[in-house]
């Protein structure tokens, strides 16, 4: 069980890391995972993402503690415990983020890590699919980028209505300028999701460099001499020794990563050595920083067909499902939403701040089903938020989740933000010609007026819920709160890398799976740039 490197966690960064590391033939490769194959149909199928989250066998099934930006409420936090992490489970929205968030990541300090250091990595992992092509765009990487195969007229309304509204179109929201409103682009190839196994460990799989380790949960980083040498790793109730000669790289996600740190005695000593963990290296950011879009659902009845209504009988659901098996179009081909729109809550803003998610269904708990009505949801969220919360270990025991404190809602800039948010999105669903075909607003509702600040803010707190982007338990920085440097370093502890959201010193503006990939691609040119190759 020894190999030149150790990558710990399969999901969107490590799929890449250990496929772009093994890809010399130079060196041997060990890529671990918790969870298991990706052989579940409904990974593949793109609606599947009803299926997988909420399975055990596929998601980690976190939960938050009590939150009081929530008024008290702890929610869910799916993660993806699978070969493809939480790009096998996740609604398929590829989002780079704007040039603007990397450009501060290295005016933080972080060199190489500014727009025009990410881009070529964002080039080479995708091959973009869209008919609008771009030099910023990737034409020959390994994860297929699409347009949305789906349309409904909802959202196509919607998306009139926000131009009409004084927001502007944008037909490539990844090509260098975010700003504006339009359709999702996904990783889907043909009609199935691309997830960063499909991406990177289907064509690796058969170096004889790569060896892929399933249901194998890593208990702890062995560290000898201040050296990260291999790693205790539990396979189906095994424990088990691996040896890495060069690198341990943790791609274990922002609530694996810090966890497994915690656990080797990588952290803060106090906390640390009331769980009786011996104290290896003294970092106090180990679990802080952690930040996440949190998003709130208004939802509006229309005269417009929906999936509410094309899926409420189980004859539909057949003739869904045949036109799928026969030529992957149809509803099953629709990712977690159609529309998005990237917009200033205060035109005084250099940047967009708040991100729509536009849902051609509604339900107050997705896994109980839609709402009998047709209806859509305009998810609105805060793309940079002042919050921070933060993760503590509830045991020495590795199979223990640890506590998960986000802290939303923590801060005025805040909660003037998200309540800003969902006003735009009634004064959206308010502007012809989406308003001829609005019924009814049914969250937040007639009871809660539009000007009504105090009113919608304690609505969002009753109702918001994560849109699965935590992010920053790592951070990357020189700061006495950063884990990493900018090479993805452990501070203090040789051969130990971390790669994945976790080490973003900021949240990223839109959803986080590309970025990951993209940490993935860019962690390994690192390794193999210090290896001499």
């Amino acid at each position: 069980m020894e190999f030149d490197y150790l990558v710990i966690g399969a999901g969107s960064a490590g799929c890449a890391t250990a496929a772009r590391v093994s890809e010399s033939g130079r060196y041997t490769v060990a890529l671990i995972e918790a969870g298991g194959k990706d052989s579940n149909p409904w990974i593949h199928v793109p609606v599947g993402y009803f299926k997988t989250m909420g399975n055990p066998e596929l998601d980690w099934m976190y939960r938050t503690q009590a939150d009081p930006g929530l008024n008290g409420r702890d929610i869910p936090w799916p993660r993806g415990k699978v070969l493809g992490g939480s790009s096998s489970i996740n609604g398929l929205l590829y989002v780079r983020g704007q040039a603007e968030d990397f450009d501060g990541w290295r005016q933080l300090g972080n060199e190489g890590w500014g727009w025009d250091d990410v881009l070529p990595y964002f080039k080479k992992a995708e091959t973009w699919k869209g008919t609008a092509q771009s030099e910023n765009r990737g034409a020959d990487g390994p994860l297929s980028v699409s347009p949305t195969r789906l349309k409904r007229d909802v959202v196509d309304h919607w998306i009139t209505a926000a131009v009409a509204a004084g927001y502007k179109h944008n037909p490539d929201y990844n090509s260098g300028d975010q700003e504006g409103v339009g359709y999702f682009q996904l990783t889907l190839d043909g009609g199935r999701r691309c997830s960063a196994a499909k991406a990177y460990l289907k064509p690796a799989r058969g170096r004889k460099n790569l060896s892929v380790f399933t249901h194998a949960q890593t208990e702890r980083i062995v560290i000898t001499d201040g050296r990260a040498t291999g790693a205790v790793v539990n396979q189906n109730g095994t424990p088990k020794t691996f040896t890495a000669r060069r690198e341990v790289i943790l791609c274990a996600g922002a609530i694996g990563s810090p966890q497994i740190l915690m656990l080797s005695g990588i952290g803060a000593a106090e906390d640390l050595a009331t769980k009786g963990i011996q104290i290896v290296k003294h970092l106090p950011g180990v679990g802080q920083n952690l930040q996440d879009h949190l998003q709130a659902r208004p939802v509006f009845k229309t005269t417009l067909g929906t999936i509410n209504v094309e899926i409420n009988s189980l004859f539909k659901q057949g003739l869904i499902g045949l036109q799928y098996l026969l030529s992957q179009t149809g509803p099953m081909t629709m990712a977690a939403s159609l529309g998005t729109g990237f917009i200033k809550s205060d035109e005084r803003l250099a940047t967009p701040d708040i991100q729509f998610h536009i849902q051609p269904w509604s339900a107050d708990k997705p896994a109980d089903g839609p709402h009998r009505f047709s209806g859509f949801t305009a998810s609105v969220l805060q793309m940079r938020p002042e919050s921070t919360g933060h993760l503590k270990l509830a045991s020495a025991d590795y199979r223990d989740h640890p506590e998960i404190h986000p802290n939303y809602l923590a801060t005025d800039t805040d909660q003037r933000t998200l309540v800003k948010g969902i006003q735009i999105a009634r004064q959206i669903a308010r502007t012809d010609p989406l308003a001829g075909y609005i019924t009814e607003e049914h969250a937040p509702g007639a009871g809660v007026a539009f000007d009504d600040y105090d009113a919608t803010l304690n609505w969002a707190r009753d109702t918001a819920v994560t849109i699965y982007h935590p992010t920053g338990t790592c951070k990357m920085g020189r700061d006495p709160l950063a884990v990493v440097d900018p090479r993805l370093r452990v501070h203090g502890v040789l051969g130990l890398r971390v790669a994945d959201a976790s080490i973003m010193p900021v949240i990223t503006s839109g959803n986080t799976n590309a970025p990951c990939i993209m940490i993935g691609e860019k962690v390994a040119a690192m390794v193999l740039e210090d290896a001499g190759t």
